[in-house]
C-alpha cells in the first residue's frame, strides 16, 4: 500500500507533532490496523497533532475513494412522532394526545414517495416514532405500499430499533422477520438507534433504548441475509473521547465479518432544546476541533474496513460540513427534500438543499460531484459544470445556509 503523500502545512504538522502520533500515522498509512490504546491517543490530539491527523486522514480519503464528493437525491419521510421511548436528546416524539401528534397515513406516505420519484430522488428514507399500539406488521405493510406504487425506488428505513419493535409486536423470529421486509422490498437500513455502542452511555442517554448487544445482533443478522445497512455514532454529550474509538472498533469488526456496512455517519449532538442538556446531563454539543478529530479519527480508525464516511449537514451545517469534508470525509449525504423529524424538533436547517447546491459546495473546495446510488454505486459524475443538468425549481421548503438543528434521530 502506497504511503499518502503530505505536503504543505500537513507536512509541518506531521513534522513537529509528538513522535507518538507521527508513529500512530505512519502505522496506519502503511496499512496497519491501529489499537484501541493508539485510536485513544489520537482521539486527544490537540493542536498540530490534531492538523496532522486531519491531513492525514484527508490523504487517506484521496488514496481511498479518490477526489469525487458523492451524495444521493433522497426523500425524508418520517411517518409519526408518537413515541413511548422518551429518548433524553430527542426533541422528536410526543404522547399520543399531544396538540402536534400526528401520524401519516399509507396514502400520504406514498404520495410524498411518488412526489419524490418524480423530482429524481432515487430513494426514501423511512422512519418515525414508536407508538404504543403500532400494529406488528405496520413495517411490512407500509413498505409492501410504497413499492406497489413505485417498484423501483429504493426504500432505505426501519432503524434496528424499529425493528426490534416490529420482532416483538409480530412474535416472529429475527431472521424470518428481516427475510419478510426483504421479500417485500426492504432495500436498505438505517444504522441509527445506535448513539454510543456502550451501555453505560445508553443508559444515561435512554434506559428505555434497545442495548448496544441487540443492536450488534440485529445489524448483523440484516448483513448476514443481504440487507445493507449504515452505522451511526453520535458525539457531543456524555460520552469521552475513549467511549468513540470503543464504539468505531466495534463497527470495524463488525464489517471485517459481514461486510454490510455501506458507510459511517458521524452525528454530533446539537444540545438546544434536549432534556439531557437542560438537566445539566450533557456538554453543550461539539466544537469545530471536535467535529474534525471525529471525522478524521474515522478515517483512521475505519481505514481498510468502511471506505465511505459521510457528513450530516443536517449537523454542521454547510461550513463544518465542507471542513470535514477536508478531514478524511467522502459524502455529502442526501437532498432529504423534507426532515420532519428534526423540524417538529424547531430546526431551521435540514428541509432541502438541491442537487445543483450540493455540485456548487463541492465544487467550492475543489472536488469532483458525483450522485449516487443508496449502496454506492455511481449515477453520474459532474466533472464539468457546464454540463450539469438543469434542475426544476424545486416546490419545496429550502434548507438555510447556516443555521443550527436540535439533535434528533436522524434518517441516515
Amino acid at each position: 500500500m502506497a504511503t499518502p503523500t503530505i505536503s504543505g502545512s500537513g507536512l509541518t504538522a506531521v513534522e513537529t507533532c509528538p513522535a507518538e502520533v507521527q508513529e500512530i500515522l505512519h502505522a496506519v498509512t502503511t496499512g496497519a490496523e491501529l489499537t484501541f490504546e493508539q485510536g485513544v491517543i489520537l482521539a486527544m490530539a490537540q493542536d498540530a497533532a490534531l492538523e496532522a491527523l486531519v491531513a492525514v486522514a484527508d490523504q487517506l480519503r484521496q488514496q481511498t475513494v479518490g477526489d469525487a464528493i458523492t451524495y444521493v437525491v433522497n426523500r425524508n419521510i418520517n411517518f409519526t412522532n408518537v413515541c413511548f421511548v422518551g429518548c433524553s436528546f430527542c426533541g422528536f416524539g410526543r404522547g399520543p394526545g399531544a396538540a402536534d401528534a400526528y401520524s401519516l397515513s399509507f396514502e400520504e406516505v406514498v404520495r410524498r414517495a411518488r412526489e419524490a420519484w418524480e423530482r429524481g430522488a432515487t430513494e426514501v428514507c423511512v422512519q418515525g416514532g414508536l407508538p404504543r399500539d403500532l400494529d406488528g406488521f405496520f413495517y411490512r405493510d407500509l413498505l409492501r405500499a410504497i413499492k406497489h406504487a413505485i417498484p423501483e425506488m429504493h426504500v432505505h428505513a426501519f432503524s434496528p430499533m424499529e425493528i426490534d419493535y416490529g420482532v416483538t409486536k409480530t412474535g416472529m423470529a429475527l431472521r424470518d422477520y428481516l427475510r419478510m421486509m426483504k421479500d417485500e422490498g426492504l432495500g436498505s437500513i438505517p444504522g441509527t438507534a445506535a448513539e454510543i455502542l456502550d451501555d453505560r452511555v445508553r443508559k444515561e442517554l435512554s434506559p428505555n433504548k434497545l442495548p448496544a448487544g441487540r443492536w450488534v445482533e440485529i445489524i448483523t443478522a440484516a448483513h448476514e441475509l443481504g440487507i445493507p445497512t449504515t452505522s451511526t455514532m453520535m458525539y457531543g454529550h456524555v460520552e469521552e473521547p475513549p467511549d468513540w474509538v470503543r464504539h468505531m472498533l466495534l463497527l470495524r469488526t463488525i464489517q471485517k465479518r459481514t461486510g454490510g456496512f455501506t458507510e459511517f455517519v458521524p452525528l454530533g449532538f446539537i444540545h438546544e432544546n434536549t432534556r439531557l442538556y437542560r438537566h445539566g446531563g450533557a456538554r453543550p454539543g461539539a466544537k469545530r476541533e471536535e467535529h474534525l478529530r471525529v471525522h478524521a479519527l474515522a478515517r483512521m480508525l475505519l481505514h481498510g474496513a468502511i471506505k465511505n464516511l459521510q457528513v450530516s449537514w443536517v449537523k454542521l451545517g454547510f461550513e463544518m460540513s465542507l471542513a470535514c469534508l477536508q478531514a478524511g470525509a467522502n459524502d455529502f449525504s442526501g437532498t432529504l427534500m423534507e426532515e420532519s423529524i428534526s423540524k417538529a424538533a424547531g430546526a431551521t436547517f435540514g428541509e432541502y438543499v438541491p442537487p445543483e447546491e450540493f455540485r456548487a459546495r463541492i465544487r467550492s473546495i475543489g472536488r469532483v460531484p458525483a450522485e449516487r446510488t443508496t449502496t454506492y454505486k455511481i449515477r453520474r459524475v459532474f466533472d464539468k459544470p457546464e454540463n450539469d443538468p438543469r434542475t426544476a425549481a424545486a416546490q419545496l421548503p429550502m434548507a438555510r445556509t447556516e443555521s443550527h438543528v436540535t439533535y434528533t434521530e436522524s434518517a441516515y
